[in-house]
């Protein structure tokens, strides 16, 4: 049995733990897929899109090794890394559960409404990750052109776009509890880290005047 020091002493990145946890949403998954069984085009389509999206995120650090030296550094502790499973590596699969678990066949408008956010959710978030990406590795400090220009947590967006996507294809209310729960914790991210962009950056407060926070037009 370990001791309380012991216990103490785990340390692992957010990132890895993430990593683990999108892993196991790609094993929930597949165990709603034995349990349930693939009945009509929502699960197909489900499951394609969202385990589509966890292998994208475990290959583009495979295809990117740098950006593990920007995303999600910070050491974490095993209650934090329980929850960080708990949250990313079960409830991100509870839209599918309601995709799973809901008789009525897809509609043409729900498809024509969920593969445009998926897709182009997809790549708001991948051009903006990408983008600055290459120019943290090229010195460069404040990013605010490109797809940055408008929208100051483009990559944000992006995500929001995907993940209300999954909410559309389950066809439940309930499954939007992911989408919100993700923007507020967004949202609560974006005020910490503008504080400290302040403080670092001479030049973001001109960016802000010309920018919207997260939502384009909005805030």
């Amino acid at each position: 049995m370990k001791t309380a020091a012991e216990s103490s002493s785990f340390q692992i990145t957010q990132l890895t733990a993430i990593n683990v946890a999108k892993a196991s949403t790609i094993g929930c998954l597949v165990a709603l897929a034995i349990i349930y069984g693939v009945s009509g085009s929502r699960q197909l389509l489900y499951l394609c899109l969202h385990i589509s999206y966890c292998v994208w995120w475990l290959l583009e650090q495979w295809l990117f090794p740098d950006r593990r030296r920007y995303i999600f550094t910070e050491k974490t502790g095993i209650l934090s890394a329980v929850f960080i499973f708990l949250y990313v590596g079960v409830f991100y699969a509870f839209p599918g559960y309601l995709a799973f678990t809901n008789p009525q066949p897809i509609s043409d408008l729900t498809i024509v409404i969920a593969l445009p956010l998926y897709i182009f959710g997809s790549l708001i978030n991948t051009s903006a990750d990408v983008q600055k990406m290459t120019a943290k590795s090229m010195g460069v400090g404040l990013v605010k052109d490109g797809v940055w220009r408008s929208v100051r947590n483009i990559n944000y967006f992006g995500d929001l776009m995907r993940y209300t996507s999954f909410a559309v294809i389950a066809g439940s209310l309930w499954a939007y509890l992911l989408p919100i729960s993700v923007l507020l914790l967004y949202v609560q991210r974006i005020l910490q880290k503008e504080q400290s962009m302040a403080d670092k950056y001479p030049d973001f407060a001109a960016y802000q005047q010309s920018s919207r926070r997260l939502l384009p037009w909005i805030w």
